[in-house]
């Protein structure tokens, strides 16, 4: 019996497995860039910010010890700057601008 329920989890899993989504609509697929540009520019800022304390830590290091700055020039860190969204295109460009057409006999 044990040997039956495994062989059809099994093949319960492989069947899964198998099956294929539907392709995303494009507006899935803008929310995806749009997680994925906000989620990038979160990094660097933490990056940024790990930049920083790390600066301060080996400048009190080197104040507490005496000891003066390493010669060589290291980078600087460099700030992300605000997020900016995705400018994402439209399919539906232009409609915004139609006018109505006005109705044959309608007085202006």
């Amino acid at each position: 019996m044990k040997k039956i329920l495994i062989g059809l989890m099994g093949w319960t899993v492989v069947g899964m497995a198998c099956a294929t989504l539907p392709p995303l609509s494009d507006e899935a697929k803008a929310k995806a860039a749009e997680a994925k540009n906000k989620t990038d520019w979160s990094n660097k800022v933490a990056a940024y910010q790990l930049c920083q304390v790390q600066d301060r830590v080996a400048a009190n290091y080197l104040k507490s010890k005496g000891k003066p700055k390493p010669a060589g020039e290291f980078p600087a860190c460099t700030s992300p700057g605000p997020y900016v969204a995705l400018q994402v295109a439209t399919s539906t460009v232009g409609v915004a601008d139609a006018k109505p057409v006005p109705a044959a006999g309608a007085k202006k």
